[in-house]
């Protein structure tokens, strides 16, 4: 698919691999030239993501370009089930969608991408998860002319991009003295915070893989993290982002073992902690986790230049101590107008699973993520997990 709109603004659409694959230089420029893009639009984490999880022949890239530079990418997918729909590349372990957008020419990039679009869903419902209210894609949303529906998904938490000490003047007193008295004990224990160079990070991204394995051992970790094609793309997709800048991946050492282990992601503003592991023994030795990762996320951050330090979906109780802000993602449906009916059928089956999701959420409380677990389930896992 090729649409010439105005002699010098085309829009294609990319189906290929190879030619995904190559498009690695320029995508990574207009990344850098998108201010509302996050790490999981990055074209490492979306090749590595593919590689992993792709199924071929289901490539649906919307590319626009203007006398040949790019300045608009929709980084999509083709499923079949339970109907018809474009989705993001990247999944369920992907914390964001955007569309990527020049800023400088964000108006003719959203307008390009709206009609490759339009031509690309014909016989589908356009269905993007994890939207930031401050995304890109919103405007693609706000000009999209055919059938639309917004609705709610997940919570993120975000806290300013500021060190620890900054950090703790958000808490009430006494939260704020308990967290300085932990930060102290860190400090007695010497552990030592060392990043992980490039070439170490298939050393270091199983050693956070183990250690993430036995800290929920037993507490319902979430299976896909155990699998070796999520090793496979942490592995692939850290080691060109820790290359870029884009990543870190961080080791903390006590007594010359590595005892925890933490991998946070970078975009142009927003810095993400994406996941860690820990010696469930630290616990023994009276170490706070979330503080000792959450001092240096949060100075790596800072010294980075990052204006926003998210943790991510979820919340989480320790989340919650340090009086983030939070933000619902948004789940934003497009399709032509003569598919408005697909449309509705689409969005009562999101309603659906969501109050099922929020139900068992609400019977058992100490299950962790539920609503993030099942909203990305395939069509028949709700009722699988029912009969267990």
């Amino acid at each position: 698919m090729t649409v010439d709109l105005d002699g010098r603004l085309t829009v294609t659409l990319c189906r290929d691999l190879g030619e995904f694959t190559g498009l690695s230089g320029e995508w990574d420029a207009l990344h850098r030239r998108c201010s509302t893009s996050t790490p999981f639009q990055s074209h490492a984490w979306l090749h590595s993501w593919w590689l992993s999880y792709g199924a071929p022949g289901r490539l649906r890239v919307v590319l626009a370009r203007r006398n040949g530079r790019l300045i608009g990418a929709a980084p999509l997918m083709l499923v079949h089930r339970p109907m018809p729909l474009l989705m993001p590349m990247g999944g369920a372990i992907s914390d964001f969608f955007d569309i990527l957008v020049d800023d400088e020419e964000a108006k003719d990039a959203v307008m390009a991408l709206e009609r490759g679009l339009e031509r690309a869903a014909v016989h589908t419902v356009i269905d993007l998860r994890e939207v930031r209210p401050d995304a890109s894609a919103q405007l693609l949303y706000e000009n999209w002319s055919g059938a639309r529906s917004r609705l709610a998904d997940s919570t993120c938490m975000e806290l300013p991009a500021e060190p620890i000490g900054a950090l703790l003047t958000r808490m009430p007193g006494s939260r704020a003295q308990r967290a300085r008295s932990k930060l102290r004990k860190l400090d007695a224990l010497r552990i030592e915070c060392r990043p992980a160079p490039e070439h170490r990070v298939a050393d270091a991204v199983d050693t956070l893989v183990r250690l993430h394995e036995r800290q929920w051992r037993g507490r319902g970790i979430n299976p896909e993290h155990l699998r070796p094609r999520f090793s496979a793309h942490l592995v692939r997709a850290t080691r060109r982002m820790v290359r870029d800048g884009e990543a870190s991946l961080t080791e903390f050492v006590l007594d010359g073992d590595v005892v925890a282990a933490d991998l946070s992601l970078r975009s142009a503003h927003l810095a993400g902690a994406y996941l860690y592991g820990a010696d469930p023994g630290l616990r023994d030795r009276k170490v706070d986790v979330s503080v000792m990762l959450l001092r240096e996320a949060a100075q790596q951050a800072a010294d980075t230049g990052r204006s926003v330090l998210s943790l991510l979906r979820g919340s989480e109780q320790y989340k919650n101590s340090w009086e983030p802000v939070p933000v619902v993602n948004q789940r934003l449906l497009l399709a032509r107008s003569a598919l408005e009916p697909l449309l509705r059928l689409r969005e009562s089956q999101v309603v659906a699973r969501d109050r099922a999701a929020e139900a068992v959420k609400n019977r058992f409380p100490a299950a962790r993520d539920w609503h993030s677990r099942l909203s990305a389930l395939p069509a028949g896992g709700l009722s699988a997990i029912g009969r267990r």
